[in-house]
């Protein structure tokens, strides 16, 4: 007797349809990496019950072109993590570009009893030392790694970038002997950088634009590219003393602050001149060489 075998077509079309979906929505370049743990289980330094498992996702091009790779902080206040236009749609653009990046969705909300930014802090020197660690795995060249981030992860890219020789958290295993430190940052709209706006609106003018005490600036400090705009909340003189800081220590900068813009602009798309900043940080890191 002769067995009958049915064969159904239906899971293979419903794959096809969900790859297509997902084709046709992100293009040809996906950031569907998986969420790794930042902290090993129960290491995580001061931990409390309210906030987020921190996560790091590695998003790597189809066709690399670069060795560089790009860390992504979104904003959110340290209160949320806005990881879509200020994550995701970044490292989908990067990796258009050939370029690797890494989201990083830091702990939120912020710590009790401790500096807002305290816990981000930690969580973003941790993601450094891996990604530098992950180097040779990851086809990037250890001395281009830099950071790129809003808002608050603008503040947390200025952290990572101007306090990489001071401790964020006590050493935990050998991974924490790699150094944190970046080749390169780009700050966007970053806020909590003047003394007068460190958890408030800005009501200056400017003429005060003495840097909150969370940047030393050390020797480390390395190549920035900064991004504002004129019509933000979060003033630009913000990132405009953090330019003139740099370049009073002779690292090289260069910054854009665009007309008419305001606070939370992300990875916009558009005919507009704005949706094109991420162009001018590509072109920039290709003038570094990074």
């Amino acid at each position: 007797m002769t067995a009958r075998i049915r064969f159904s077509f239906l899971p293979i079309i419903s794959s096809l349809t969900v790859l297509f979906i997902l084709f046709a929505f992100h293009g040809p370049e996906l950031c569907v990496g998986e969420q790794i743990p930042i902290w090993p289980e129960g290491k995580i330094p001061n931990f409390q019950d309210h906030q987020t498992i921190p996560t790091y996702e590695i998003c790597i091009p189809s066709e690399k072109k670069s060795t560089a790779c790009v860390i992504v902080f979104p904003g959110g206040a340290y209160r949320k993590c806005c990881d879509q236009h200020e994550g995701v749609r970044v490292a989908q653009y990067f990796n258009q570009k050939g370029v690797t990046a890494v989201i990083v969705r830091y702990r939120v909300g912020r710590p009790k009893d401790a500096a807002k930014h305290l816990s981000a802090w930690q969580d973003a020197q941790r993601t450094v030392r891996l990604v530098r660690s992950r180097a040779a795995e990851l086809g990037i060249d250890q001395e281009k790694i830099g950071c790129l981030g809003f808002s608050a992860g603008g503040h947390l890219t200025l952290m990572a970038a101007a306090a990489s020789q001071t401790p964020a958290y006590a050493p935990i295993d050998e991974l924490d002997q790699v150094s944190c430190c970046v080749n390169f940052a780009i700050p966007v709209y970053p806020a909590y950088v003047l003394q007068e706006c460190s958890d408030r609106p800005y009501s200056g003018t400017g003429e005060n634009m003495e840097m909150a005490a969370d940047f030393p600036f050390d020797t480390q400090t390395p190549p920035m590219c900064l991004i504002h705009g004129d019509a933000d909340s979060v003033p630009s003189w913000g990132s405009l003393a953090v330019y003139r800081k740099l370049r009073t220590m002779n690292i090289p900068a260069e910054m854009h602050i665009y007309a008419k813009a305001g606070h939370g602009f992300g990875a916009m798309k558009g005919g507009d001149h704005l949706s094109a900043w991420m162009d001018r940080v590509h072109e920039w890191m290709e003038k570094m060489k990074f």
